[in-house]
């Protein structure tokens, strides 16, 4: 397999070749023993009592400024940032300068992970250090990072283009440091609930993935073949069914983060993998589910933010406790004047033609309804509001009202115009819940691919009984989304799902002399890595000088002779105004 290098990816491979004939191991496998990371130190560090005197600290060298003898880096580790001194006769006490001249000066490179042993100490300009003593090589990199400079607190040249950062998440986490942040608040919003959780003694459960029937929830799931077997499975769309049968089997409270799969659209709210909460305790109605709900996410706030208020696109949302409550009904009431009460299902068709909603032959009841209310409501509630009692036609797991029998006992959170909690006093009626799951299946007939399939193995279950119960489900990447004002759900997921990469193709010399490019210029500027003419006029226009300079000094390292003045023309004609 031929791999076209960069000028610097072959620089650096001869320096890990040069490190490997002076007898460095560039990676050893030997453990690095890490007595101290970046933040503690800054975090600590007293000069009065003497501390840190004894440190050894590793990470990756993102900066250097040479000074002959003397130097400086930045370290990065998992914490943060922290200037290394190093001086040539510390660390080469011997007389013999090649760990510093040329080891440390020729063959590392930003990017290269290295442990320091030293001491910390302030330089005379009052700067946080460690003073090297001794340096050990634990990672050459090969592949150039994007630079990334920092100054004051502030980021320049950062890496801002989407489709590099959400495909390589790892670079985005090495150069954007507060990346990190968002996902180190994820992690402690599950870890917050998951302690709200166990504080009240409901169990942390894991239930199947791979599923007969793709029940739960009324979607399109993705299919897989196990081969052993010889029969199709259906990747998990909802952790309910399996759940709810724990209940049947004698637990008053379980619930699970769960991964759950649709083979639906994707969009900046929509990813096709994502992850779930669910919970079901016994002996629970919705009324208590609403009051549990927002007493955790009160919580969550506070703990991932220091505050109840968070900043959702330019707007103040509180989650402090209690929370808005309003009936399906009445919303729809109130934006439309139209009462869904009692209405038949043609006479929904109707009033949708009315309002402009738009609408298809395969929609039964409950389709119909949510299409008017998510047209004319969900966008109106930005703070945090409990949408309660649904026809029953939207809801074939939830039991129906104690007071009408046309309506469940269901509830949905929604923030900011968006939906983030769904939960139900849940059916616990074996017969109910087959008749419903026989009307989805009447649903499914007139072309509805989204309509649920019966479970009868679940309502075997029922048969056996249930307690009455009340289940929430809440997602986790939106809710990191609210947590963090994040405002894609890309920016909340490691490794969102992304469509494959295009495989780019160099242009030919002729695309860059049509575009008035030197012919003599085009080897080296696609040596330098712009191998399309596109990314060449991108890099022109926004960072014009720059790329003139790089150009140069490429020209000057490698004696090419090439005249300057033709190309920093054309340079200077595409710089953006």
């Amino acid at each position: 397999m031929n791999i076209e290098l960069s000028e610097q990816e072959v620089l650096r491979r001869q320096s890990l070749k040069a490190l490997r004939e002076l007898g460095i191991n560039p990676y050893p496998a030997a453990r690095y023993e890490v007595t101290a990371s970046a933040k503690e130190i800054a975090e600590n560090f007293d000069p009065e009592k003497g501390n840190y005197q004894e440190v050894a600290i590793a990470g990756r060298i993102m900066s250097r400024r040479i000074m002959g003898s003397a130097s400086f880096f930045e370290l990065q580790d998992a914490t943060g940032r922290i200037q290394v001194y190093i001086r040539r006769d510390d660390i080469c006490p011997e007389g013999d300068p090649t760990l510093y001249n040329t080891v440390f000066k020729k063959l590392l490179d930003i990017g290269d992970f290295i442990g320091v042993e030293g001491f910390a100490f302030h330089t005379n300009t009052g700067e946080l250090s460690v003073h090297c003593r001794k340096f050990t090589v634990l990672s050459k990199s090969v592949r150039p990072l994007p630079v990334v400079k920092q100054k004051d607190g502030q980021t320049f040249d950062a890496l801002t283009d989407p489709e590099v950062r959400y495909r390589q998440r790892y670079l985005d986490l090495v150069v954007n440091p507060h990346v990190k942040d968002t996902f180190l608040k994820r992690a402690k919003i599950m870890q917050t609930m998951r302690d709200f959780f166990n504080e009240r003694g409901y169990l942390e459960v894991e239930t199947p993935i791979l599923q007969p029937i793709p029940g739960g929830a009324a979607a399109r799931p993705f299919i897989t073949h196990h081969n052993a077997l010889d029969i199709d499975f259906y990747m998990r769309i909802a952790t309910e069914l399996y759940l709810k049968r724990l209940i049947v089997g004698g637990f008053d409270g379980v619930y699970e983060f769960g991964k759950n799969f649709r083979n639906e659209g994707m969009d900046r709210t929509h990813n096709p993998e994502f992850t779930c909460m669910e919970i079901y305790v016994a002996y629970k109605d919705y009324i208590w589910m609403q009051e549990f709900t927002e007493q955790m996410l009160e919580r969550v706030a506070t703990a991932v933010n220091g505050t109840t208020d968070v900043v959702i696109e330019g707007k103040t949302i509180s989650f402090k406790a209690p929370f808005k409550r309003v009936t399906m009904t009445d919303a729809i009431r109130e934006k439309t004047g139209y009462d869904i009460t009692g209405q038949t299902e043609e006479q929904l068709r109707e009033a949708c033609k009315r309002l402009n909603v738009e609408i298809d032959d395969t929609m039964g009841k409950g389709k119909l309804i949510d299409a008017i209310f998510g047209q004319y409501c969900e966008g109106d509630l930005i703070q945090p509001t409990f949408v309660t009692d649904y026809p029953i036609e939207m809801s074939p797991l939830c039991k129906r009202h104690r007071d009408n029998e046309d309506l469940t006992e269901r509830f949905e959170l929604f923030v900011n115009g968006k939906e983030l909690c769904n939960a139900y006093s849940e059916l616990n009626d074996p017969i109910d819940q087959l008749e419903r799951f026989e009307e989805q299946m009447r649903l499914s007939e007139k072309g509805d691919d989204e309509a649920m399939v019966i479970d009868m193995d679940f309502v075997r279950a029922l048969e056996y009984g249930m307690p009455s119960c009340s289940g929430m489900g809440i997602g986790i990447d939106r809710l990191t989304m609210f947590m963090t004002g994040e405002t894609s759900i890309q920016d909340v997921l490691f490794f969102p799902t992304m469509r494959p990469e295009k495989k780019v193709v160099a242009d030919d010399e002729e695309v860059y002399t049509a575009a008035g490019i030197p012919a003599e210029w085009v080897a080296t500027i696609q040596k330098m890595g712009y191998i399309t003419l596109e990314s060449f006029k991108n890099t022109a226009a926004t960072g014009g000088m720059k790329l003139f300079n790089d150009l140069c000094g490429f020209n000057k390292k490698n004696k090419l002779g090439l005249a300057t003045a033709e190309i920093k023309a054309w340079i200077e004609s595409n710089k953006e105004a």
